[in-house]
């Protein structure tokens, strides 16, 4: 599965305002970040270990890994008249 692109998904959660991201495609990722670039720098770090640890890629593996961050915010807008 080295080749896939691995899928995650995030949403700003509102009431707590933060960014969280999780993913069918990596075992165990479920974290939060302030804003969506520091969201995709813990991406960085976890999905390499993740995939390490449940098996997904070898020990050995060098290269890349293609992650998919597709990210979701809702906002409203006020029009006053």
């Amino acid at each position: 599965m080295e080749s896939s692109v691995y899928q995650v998904d995030a949403f700003w959660d509102e009431e707590v305002a933060v960014w969280v991201a999780t993913s069918d495609d990596v075992p165990g990722l479920a974290t939060e970040a302030d804003t969506i670039e520091a969201l995709s720098q813990k991406l960085r770090d976890m999905v390499p270990e993740l995939l390490l640890s449940n098996h997904l890629i070898s020990a050995d593996y060098t290269g890349a890994i293609a992650v998919q961050l597709t990210s979701h915010r809702q906002e409203l807008i006020e029009v006053a008249s």
